[in-house]
């Protein structure tokens, strides 16, 4: 099958290495936090993925860690919330915009949390196929040093903590952090808002998967949960409905369209899905990368 180009956007990314983000674009990046209440807190910079913090007198945990070099900007805005150090940090997967920023807090002392896939693929060199992107093996400090197959509780400061993994995903490794009594969900990738998501195929993702987490995510939800995507602003559970139709939809068009034998060339010139374009592409996600993934998925290729 002939590849299709990954966009500029897409390419930064992902592909973006530590050393030209911290030469280059560091600056660019302005850490911001929103409190949640109960001690909970949303932590983004604008780069990589959306963070949360658990602060209290028992310490802080982390949820992800953020590119390499964006890390000690993370780490002096959890040092405004807390005086206690980051005693934990849970990735929520593999991917270097979710864990650059481990090898940082475990020097600090914070023990690192992840499902066991997280480990297996951070500890090996790992290709993302779909943007033909090559990530080398994290540096052992970097890698989780606890890893869980299925859930792990946390309770501190004075909340009860769950991590969950729904099958495979946006990957094989994927965490969805529950933060029970403040009524908080970081969703890890499973969502990015409000446009088309990656999806990692090559990490076993799929977009059946990404259909199943979402609807296992809006089954824990109520009105008034504060849900935070892997990528994209602070949602709610309406929000996160109307993201599950646009998925279910997309994939409703491309199986018809698979199923009435086209290929992926065809698929991408006639634009089956140009009406869910008009809202939801080009916001994160291009619509033919979108269509490339989830026909690639549907293919098993």
């Amino acid at each position: 099958m002939k590849r299709i180009a990954a966009t500029i956007s897409v390419v930064f990314l992902f592909a973006i290495t530590s050393a030209l983000l911290l030469a280059q674009e560091e600056n660019r990046f302005e850490v911001k936090t929103i409190d949640l209440g109960k001690g909970i807190s949303m932590i983004s910079t604008g780069a990589g993925g959306n963070l949360a913090a658990c602060v209290g007198d028992d310490g802080v945990l982390l949820v992800d860690s953020e590119y390499a070099p964006l890390a000690a900007k993370v780490k002096t805005a959890i040092a405004a919330l807390s005086a206690e150090p980051v005693s934990y940090v849970v990735n929520t997967h593999w991917h270097f915009d979710h864990v650059g920023g481990n090898e940082l807090f475990a020097g600090d002392g914070a023990l690192i949390v992840a499902h066991e896939n997280v480990r297996k693929r951070m500890k090996t060199g790992q290709r993302i196929e779909v943007i033909n992107v090559q990530v080398p093996a994290s540096p052992e400090g970097a890698l989780p040093a606890v890893t869980f197959s299925d859930t792990i509780t946390f309770r501190l400061n004075g909340e009860e903590i769950r991590v969950y993994h729904p099958e495979a995903a946006h990957t094989d490794g994927d965490g969805v952090v529950v933060f029970a009594k403040a009524n908080v969900i970081h969703t890890g990738d499973v969502v990015f808002y409000p446009g088309y998501p990656f999806i990692d195929i090559s990490s076993n993702g799929s977009i059946d998967g990404v259909i199943a987490a979402v609807k296992g995510i809006l089954a824990i939800c109520d009105d008034e949960t504060k849900i935070i995507p892997g990528h994209g602003p602070l949602m709610k559970k309406a929000e996160l409905e109307e993201y599950l139709a646009m998925l279910e939809a997309f994939r409703a068009i491309i199986a018809a369209e698979i199923a009435a034998g086209k290929d992926l060339e065809t698929i991408l010139a006639e634009k089956p899905t140009a009406e869910l374009d008009k809202k939801w592409g080009d916001k994160i996600f291009p619509p033919h990368q979108f269509t490339e993934i989830v026909f690639r998925s549907l293919k098993g290729e």
